[in-house]
């Protein structure tokens, strides 16, 4: 029988969360570092679009690294991240996460690498951004996590890049009027599962 295998790139918000969802799953995986300036030509030749993560299982491919977290999840979910019993919770789960990952991670992008997009000065694309804190802000006014009282897969497909937004520049994060948001980051950043899949 075949290994899986996960091509990844640790700093990558998207492989972070596939690793968090395999790990939490406990699928057995063996993790290929895939240095972004030459990429295996065994990965390309699986998933032509070149970017990770990408799971090569026995029978298929997965690609995208939200199908990567529902597939562990599919094999195992102990805790319950997909919330299968709640219908209004599995609506917000995929509602906040295609927000991230539609809306939000351009807006990150612009802040982060700003002097591609000179149109504008790095504060306007922060305040961009800065919808969807405030939003999250909201969430966490009486609870510790995004959807409900425990950590779900919303939780876990969002922080990596929230973490990546606050690293931009820490100072104004750290300051920033999101201190809800802020505890629930260092929460995320301390957890024993996110340390275990950034080890290098």
């Amino acid at each position: 029988m075949m290994t899986a295998v996960l091509y990844s790139f640790r700093r990558c918000p998207y492989a972070m969360r596939a690793r968090m969802a395999l790990r939490y799953a406990g699928c057995a995986v063996q993790i290929h570092e895939v240095s972004l300036k030459a990429k295996p030509p065994e990965m390309l030749e699986r998933s032509p679009k070149g970017t990770v993560p990408v799971l090569v299982l026995e029978d298929q491919v997965i690609d995208q690294s939200l199908d990567i977290m529902h597939w562990a999840l599919a094999q195992n979910d102990p805790d319950g991240w997909l919330l299968i019993d709640n219908g209004d919770g599995r609506r917000d789960i995929q509602a906040l996460i295609e927000e991230n990952d539609q809306v939000f991670k351009q807006h990150l992008d612009r802040y982060k690498y700003f002097v591609r997009h000179p149109e504008y000065p790095q504060a306007h694309y922060r305040q961009q951004g800065e919808v969807f804190l405030q939003k999250l802000e909201a969430r966490l006014k009486d609870r510790d996590f995004l959807i409900t009282d425990r950590l779900s897969l919303a939780d876990t497909a969002v922080a990596p890049f929230i973490r990546q937004f606050s690293a931009v520049d820490p100072d104004w994060f750290a300051t920033s009027p999101y201190p809800k948001l802020r505890g629930w980051l260092d929460r995320f950043i301390q957890s024993a599962l996110f340390k275990a899949v950034m080890v290098k």
